[in-house]
């Protein structure tokens, strides 16, 4: 993890690989009945394919009753608290802001900072302008 500012904080692929590894640890475990997984467009769809392959899971366009609904943060929680879905997971969790608590994550985040994915640009706004409108 590199510190950009007090606002941002850049992950890097290896970094992905570690937390996805860890919930994959996790999932078979702790929600068994998880059958197939989605991601949630944008930020969860990159880790939802990685889940995928490394459980053997099919990645599904539609969430049926076993789905895992997968995506890359909650921090606001927002997104998770509307979707769809029994099972979900997040690479990183943010407790202290988020409004929804996923069934399973790999890391919980204590900070303030915006976490920029490998998959996201490091110029990004710390709250893009797509996001603002959801709250």
């Amino acid at each position: 993890m590199l510190k950009l500012s007090d606002r941002k904080l850049v992950l890097s692929w290896g970094d992905i690989n570690e937390v996805v590894n860890e919930l994959c640890e996790r999932i078979p475990l702790d929600l068994p009945l998880v059958d197939s997984v989605y991601g949630i467009p944008r930020g969860g769809l990159v880790p939802a394919v990685l889940i995928s392959h490394k459980l053997d899971l099919p990645y599904v366009n539609f969430i049926g009753k076993n789905t895992l609904v997968v995506d890359d943060i909650c921090d606001s929680g927002v997104t998770l608290k509307k979707s769809p879905g029994q099972f979900t997971a997040v690479l990183y969790h943010k407790p202290h802001t988020s409004i929804f608590t996923p069934d399973i994550w790999a890391r919980e985040h204590k900070g303030h900072e915006w976490l920029i994915y490998p998959w996201e640009s490091s110029s990004a706004e710390p709250i893009q302008g797509y996001l603002q409108n959801q709250n």
